[in-house]
């Protein structure tokens, strides 16, 4: 009997640590593979203006061709170790066939205006590469480097979607991130250089502050890459500036819209993928389109300052950008598609003189990540978009200069910061949750494939009066002097190390996984004049972290269109806990938005949405469900118990006929 009650009572006792319940933190089952496929849409860089929306839609749909695919692989783990065919026959090879019908929809939409797209037809097929249980050096199973261009020497460490993630650390969905995927900012070298101020350049910055989100206004749409396509992105984003952005947004409902700008003359948007914590919460898009059911689980995180610097040119005056001008900065596939179009940068609040483009920084107490994106500064001077929403825009050259006659226009460099802490790497950030930008299923939440958005609605008197600001080497706009900038002193000398350093960053022998929170030493180099992610370097490791409250709201935003738009005159707004909207909750679909990623765009750059109001008191989050296990795993984790009670009948039985021959 004694036996037996142990036996049942260990069993209980295992199951509510295991169900999430006791746990929050515990990360689910790495998948069974992760599906890589042809990036369609960057063999597209000339589609007649006809064809655009039609083909727009079926690159969109070929990105949904893939999650479903990802999801049924998901669904289909415990078959495809049954049988190695499975996954060949069931997913894989109706995939194929589902993409060489929209393909082929594409080349006649191009072939009904112009000239017919060859070579378009190989792209059909995918390539399933299973999952490595097996747990290499680097947390990553020994996969194959990933293949593609670097830019700037980036992604040096980026590996080959294998997902041979280490177990127990394949993030809050099972696909990503990794311990790998992060690297001390403190091991980092400087890597910072800016180009040389020459006569004739424009040295004035104007700012606009928009707000950090707090209207909870995001969604899984990209009105880019997929207008008209609802979860075109398969990944949330976070809006700010303009408040009726979503996939069916018409260049009249961007110009008659309300905006979260303090100066109302600034309607443009500017969008991002969100930031989650995988904590083991769940967030209200948790089973929608975009959110859990695409991998994008956990705790979407609110930033805590956001500013938008518009910056000159090095060497020439800049000109005005031409209303609704459409950028797009990063590669929402880069881990897919390399990297050639990869640009966002990581660092830490103190240590931006460090930039990294394939690693997320763990950076010590007192010190705030920070997320930093260089928008294209050179126009062609006619387009406003492009077929694959690149060429019509472009970098300036090392010296500042525009080539292909291409014109100098204010440069948009903006900076968002985030109160997480460093992950506690050595258990899988089940101490301290791990953080990842959201992402298309097969890009693992890389940190190379964040990217960000821009649409230009200023209006004309604004723009005028930026652009004079900038030419005349002045700081204005509202937006000036806000956000948390990086402090320090001057620089008295050059960095130790070119721009071309690694992005994943001349990492110090020995010390892949640092303790997080370790105070650390300040940055011994003294930064460059110009920092990649901000014009403004830090050169001072700040002490002690501010606690801050998570603020609560009781009536979380849920329809975008809705919100009022207020300005707001703050940038210090804590990250919030809960209450991403479902993907259903807006009329016809638009509130579930999509990060158009790959409809359309070369590297199609998706961007969640982040949200983040609270939905009560408290944090009012759930634990993330661990599984939906079968009987047959029903019936093997309940054994243990069910043989604990037979034991515990027997000895009951055994007794009571020893009680009888005993009287």
């Amino acid at each position: 009997m004694l036996g037996g009650g142990g036996l049942v009572a260990a069993n209980v006792y295992a199951s509510a640590t295991e169900d999430g319940g006791a746990d929050p933190a515990r990360t689910l089952s790495t998948p069974a593979g992760t599906i890589d496929c042809p990036d369609v849409g960057s063999e597209l860089t000339d589609v007649p203006d006809g064809a655009r929306e039609d083909v727009a839609k079926e690159l969109a749909l070929l990105d949904q061709q893939i999650a479903e695919a990802y999801q049924r692989l998901q669904e289909s783990a415990q078959a495809i170790q049954q049988d190695a065919g499975f996954a060949d026959s069931a997913i894989m090879n109706p995939l194929k066939d589902k993409r060489a019908a929209t393909i082929e929809r594409i080349a006649i939409a191009v072939d009904r205006v112009g000239d017919r797209p060859e070579g378009l037809d190989s792209l059909a097929s995918c390539t399933l590469r299973a999952a490595d249980n097996g747990t290499g050096e680097d947390g990553n199973g020994g996969d194959q480097e990933q293949g593609g261009d670097n830019q700037d020497g980036a992604d040096q460490g980026n590996q080959q979607p294998g997902n041979g993630d280490q177990q127990g650390n394949g993030g809050q969905a099972g696909n990503g991130p990794v311990a790998a995927d992060f690297v001390d900012i403190k091991s980092v070298q400087p890597n910072v250089a800016g180009a040389a101020q020459q006569k004739g350049a424009s040295r004035g910055t104007f700012a606009t502050s928009c707000g950090v989100n707090e209207n909870g206004l995001f969604n899984s749409d990209n009105v880019i890459v997929a207008p008209g396509v609802s979860n075109g992105a398969h990944h949330f984003h976070d809006y700010i500036g303009n408040q009726s952005n979503d996939a069916f947004a018409s260049d009249e409902d961007l110009a008659n819209a309300e905006t979260s700008c303090v100066d109302q003359g600034d309607k443009s948007t500017y969008y991002w993928p969100v930031i989650r914590l995988q904590n083991g919460s769940q967030e209200k898009d948790a089973n929608s389109p975009g959110g859990g059911i695409e991998g994008n689980a956990g705790e979407i995180v609110t930033p805590k300052a956001v500013t938008l610097d518009f910056v000159g040119n090095p060497r020439s005056k800049v000109t005005e950008m031409p209303r609704l001008l459409r950028i797009i900065t990063g590669d929402a596939k880069a881990f897919v598609n390399g990297t050639a179009n990869a640009n966002a940068s990581w660092s830490c609040t103190g240590f931006e003189d460090r930039q990294l483009k394939d690693k997320y920084p763990l950076c010590p107490q007192g010190s705030d990540v920070v997320r930093t994106f260089k928008f294209q500064s050179c126009w062609d001077g006619q387009n406003i978009d492009s077929a694959n929403h690149r060429t019509h825009v472009a970098f300036a050259a090392a010296d500042g200069s525009c080539a292909n006659g291409f014109k100098a226009i204010p440069q948009l460099v903006q900076r968002i910061v985030y109160d997480v802490d460093a992950p506690s790497l050595q258990d899988g950030g089940k101490t301290t949750p791990l953080f990842a930008v959201d992402s298309f299923p097969e890009q693992l939440h890389k940190p190379v494939t964040d990217h960000g958005d821009f649409i230009n609605v200023f209006s004309e008197d604004l723009m005028s009066e930026m652009v004079d600001c900038i030419n005349e080497g002045r700081k204005c706009g509202a937006g000036a002097g806000d956000g948390d900038e990086p402090g320090g002193e001057e620089p008295t000398e050059e960095p130790t190390q070119a721009p071309t350093t690694p992005p994943g960053g001349n990492d110090d022998p020995g010390n892949d996984e640092p303790e997080p929170g370790d105070g650390g030493d300040k940055p011994t180099d003294a930064p460059a004049t110009e920092d990649p992610a901000t014009d403004e370097p830090a050169t001072q490791e700040p002490t002690e972290k501010p606690a801050t409250e998570k603020p609560v709201t009781d009536e979380p935003a849920t329809e975008p269109a809705e919100e009022d738009g207020k300005p707001t005159l703050s940038s210090t707004v804590a990250p919030k806990a809960d209450g991403t909207p479902t993907a259903n909750e807006n009329a016809n679909g638009q509130g579930q938005g999509g990060d158009g990623a790959g409809s359309g765009s070369t590297p199609s750059q998706t961007q969640p949405a982040a949200g983040g109001d609270d939905s009560g008191a408290g944090s009012g989050t759930e634990p993330q469900a661990v599984g939906n296990g079968d009987l047959a795993e029903t019936g093997t984790s309940l054994w243990p118990a069910a043989a604990g009670a037979v034991l515990l009948m027997a000895g009951f039985l055994l007794l009571m006929r020893t009680r009888r021959r005993a009287e």
